[in-house]
């Protein structure tokens, strides 16, 4: 995949940022139009459009202030977060002066400041950067990858994951799965009422298979809708790899550093006590132990965090 410069990927994530924001609460206001629909259904059939506006239009400012504040509580509180989920510790210069020298002169060649440094004691190897600001960016590296990278793989990881918040990758993630986690938590209480609540209750014998027909129609939309949100994560989580393989070739001066650490990473990347799916899809590399196994085994491409690394070295190695 051709690097298409810092600037420019800045920019794109930016705009995707704004897309995300727009997007992902009208797929919420659309869950919302269809949980009125659904409760309005009757033995008379279905409810007229001025009752179910009505409904949704008085119901638009609360459902917004409560995603609004969910979003503003997930958003500034995600460091903590992805630190106890992750089960890290803080890494200071005294604790390895080699690593932390290393990130450092690599934050000087391209004039940033130096994030946080985080280890998670594990023999894996992996590594991941996270937060939304100065204050809050980190890289965090398994005890792992520290021990078994020599300095130029070390090297290409460390750049990889500063490239993650160079190119604003970290905040248009962390935004994706806030949104995501709010549509599933909206998702999942207006089905509960749809199928336990009022809906049930007004259907009379001689109506039942049309009320089935409807809750039916009303679960595949929201399934649907789910689904799409999930894959257009996804998508952005893939995508931000290559960009960030590529800006760490360029930092480094040197693509097969970043190779080699790849093919060491790969089949040696589980982190078995990090059970976050969240920050699982943050690390470096992420396949499953077990592909053959999944339900969607066919197209599992479709349904990664992450490209194939494969592809990422041959890539690397065409620079």
């Amino acid at each position: 995949m051709k690097y298409v410069g810092l600037q420019e990927q800045i920019s794109s994530n930016n705009r995707k940022s704004i897309l995300l924001l727009a997007a992902f609460p009208l797929l919420v206001l659309v869950m919302v139009f269809i949980f009125f629909f659904a409760i309005n259904y009757t033995e008379e059939g279905f409810p007229t459009i001025d009752l179910v506006l009505e409904q949704f239009l008085n119901a638009i400012p609360m459902v917004l202030l409560a995603v609004g504040i969910w979003f503003v509580i997930a958003y500034f509180a995600n460091s903590s977060m992805i630190n106890n989920a992750a089960k890290s510790h803080s890494l200071s210069r005294k604790e390895n002066m080699a690593v932390y020298n290393l990130t450092e002169n690599l934050c000087m060649s391209v004039g940033m400041k130096m994030p946080q440094l985080r280890i998670i004691d594990d023999s894996a190897l992996n590594a991941f950067a996270s937060g939304i600001n100065e204050k809050t960016f980190t890289v965090t590296l398994t005890s792992g990858i520290i021990e078994k990278l020599d300095e130029k793989e070390l090297e290409g990881v460390i750049a990889h994951e500063l490239m993650h918040i160079r190119n604003s990758d970290v905040k248009l993630l962390i935004v994706s799965i806030i949104f995501v986690g709010i549509f599933s938590f909206i998702m999942q209480v207006a089905l509960r009422s749809i199928l336990y609540g009022g809906m049930s209750s007004r259907r009379s014998k001689d109506d039942g298979k049309g009320g089935a027909a409807i809750m039916i129609l009303i679960v595949v939309l929201a399934a649907l809708a789910y689904f799409l949100s999930i894959l257009f994560k996804l998508a952005l989580s893939r995508r931000r790899e290559y960009m960030a393989d590529s800006g760490a070739a360029e930092m480094t001066k040197n693509p097969l550093g970043l190779a080699s650490a790849l093919e060491k990473i790969s089949g040696n990347h589980h982190v078995d006590k990090i059970k976050s799916a969240d920050v699982q899809q943050m690390f470096i590399e992420n396949t499953p132990k077990d592909t053959s196994a999944s339900l969607f085994g066919g197209v599992k491409g479709l349904f990664s965090t992450h490209p194939p690394i494969e592809k990422r070295i041959q890539i690397l190695k065409q620079f």
